[in-house]
């Protein structure tokens, strides 16, 4: 099926558009960068799925989200060093067949995820 994901800006109760975030394939001790996206005014990667057909394989997988990055680009007074800098995200596709989802909320204080549909 596919791996897509969402990030909410809880601090402005909008989609964190313009935020980056780099999707990784982890085997054992190598991390490699798969792709990279810049998210769309909805909070998403313009193009859809991260990871779809052929190279949506069963493995594990890291997601980046530049979480300060996305906060100073937004004029939020931070302090140095910042609380939140990257928020990563390891996790693992068992299910090939089925579709994978990794939302985010997040603040420059916070974070949840969790594995929706």
């Amino acid at each position: 099926m596919g791996l897509s994901t969402h990030v909410l800006d809880t601090m402005h109760g909008t989609p964190a558009a313009g935020m980056t975030v780099a999707l990784y394939e982890i085997n054992g001790e190598s991390v490699t960068l798969l792709r990279q996206v810049v998210l769309n005014q909805d909070g998403r990667n313009p193009e859809g799925l991260l990871l779809a057909g052929d190279a949506f394989q069963r493995g594990c997988y890291r997601l980046v989200f530049d979480v300060a990055g996305y906060f100073a680009s937004r004029g939020v007074a931070l302090p140095q060093p910042n609380f939140l800098g990257k928020v990563q995200i390891d996790f693992g596709i068992a299910e090939p067949a089925q579709h994978y989802h990794v939302p985010l909320l997040v603040s420059p204080w916070s974070y949840s995820t969790y594995r929706g549909s």
